[in-house]
């Protein structure tokens, strides 16, 4: 009887298994392992050191020279309040090119790495622009096909990299945070993020419509890499890591050991260097005396695309990876990530706030998370204070 058993468990596994490899959801396990039966409920700020990872080398750290009134700001009791409901971990800000203020929790500091989630996406929009400037890309209305093969073919041959940067591709990666069966717990947790975007389903013509999904940056990373003839990480380090006076290495996540980065999410960074990257797009690309990423790319990456979004309204939310907003009538333009991840730039303040947390604000639909008002709002009250 007990070997019955034994034999019934092993082959109710092994059907489980093969019935999850050939839907495509050989991923469930891991997801499971990792959230779960770790009594999380999805993916957390500190797995660095769960996945196989690229390391991004700095160069010469350039260490930010502090305000003659840094620190002198204090959080009002309703802020921080705030901010430990959402268990906030970094709060910096860089005003007129100098570091302001800073706050940490009890669990991190300045030299704290954390997982980034999308405001990945932003690096990886950088990092096209510095391809199209090094010429191996030609175009941004190049199609993906000429750098994808499997894009090359009906009905994703009209499909360029300008509409995987305004998220048009027109095409359904199933962007549900809450399944386990949807693109990113694939993305995330699967064993070849590439996979992931082969084969998608085409619900709309390239540019027509916006809709934020990884998957589109995830065909840019695609691009990068066979563009470039390096991995993407490196070509971060080269090209943009190391230029922007970095004072910590970075590391960007991988599906596998050697494998491929997952671009849309997953880059570990201090909030100090987090800024940095908000300092280089602030000054429209240019750092020190080196124009890094044309301010033509710039600009266009903090417009608005054209396309229109799923409830028929224009997109005035979204450029080439990038978040926009007008609050209280400033131009605010910000990377984001989904436990609460921002780098918020304030071009008429002179001011780059960096948040990092475990929580953010919950949202409903399309709507922003209301957190992004309480930061900006401290972010206006820094800037006033000194």
């Amino acid at each position: 009887m007990m070997k019955k058993i034994i034999l019934y468990f092993l082959t109710t596994l092994l059907v489980i298994w093969l019935g999850l490899n050939f839907t495509g959801n050989s991923h469930i396990p891991r997801t499971l392992y990792m959230t779960v039966l770790q009594g999380k409920m999805g993916p957390d700020i500190n797995e660095l050191n769960d996945f196989p990872v690229r390391k991004i080398s700095k160069q010469k750290a350039q260490v930010w020279p502090q305000s003659i009134a840094y620190n002198q700001y204090k959080l009002k009791d309703s802020t921080l309040g705030k901010l430990k409901l959402l268990e906030t971990t970094a709060l910096v800000a860089i005003h007129q090119d100098s570091l302001l203020f800073e706050w940490y929790d009890l669990t991190y500091d300045a030299n704290t790495l954390s997982n980034s989630f999308s405001m990945a996406k932003s690096f990886t929009s950088a990092l096209v622009g510095i391809a199209l400037k090094d010429g191996f890309i030609k175009s941004l209305d190049e199609p993906i096909g000429n750098y994808v093969p499997a894009y090359a073919v009906f009905p994703y041959d009209k499909i360029t990299i300008r509409h995987a940067l305004m998220m048009s591709s027109g095409l359904d990666f199933k962007e549900d945070y809450g399944s386990v069966f949807s693109w990113p717990a694939k993305a995330y947790y699967g064993k070849d993020v590439n996979a992931t975007i082969l084969n998608p389903a085409k619900v709309n013509e390239p540019g027509q419509v916006y809709a934020y999904k990884g998957g589109d940056t995830q065909l840019l990373g695609m691009v990068l890499e066979k563009a470039t003839g390096k991995k993407v990480a490196d070509y971060a380090a080269e090209k943009l890591w190391g230029k922007i006076g970095a004072e910590s290495d970075a590391f960007w996540s991988l599906d596998v050991p050697e494998g491929m980065e997952k671009v849309s999410c997953c880059f570990y960074a201090t909030a100090r260097d987090f800024a940095r990257f908000g300092k280089l797009y602030f000054n429209f690309g240019k750092w020190g005396n080196e124009q890094i990423i044309d301010s033509s790319y710039i600009a266009q990456s903090l417009q608005p695309g054209a396309a229109i979004t799923h409830a028929g309204a224009t997109n005035t939310e979204y450029g080439y990876q990038w978040w926009l907003l007008n609050y209280k009538g400033e131009s605010v333009f910000y990377a984001r990530g989904i436990r609460g991840q921002y780098i918020f730039v304030v071009p008429s303040q002179e001011l780059i706030l960096v948040r990092l947390g475990h929580k953010r604000a919950e949202k409903k639909g399309d709507e922003l998370p209301s957190d992004i008002f309480d930061y900006l709002d401290v972010a206006n009250q820094l800037a006033a204070s000194h």
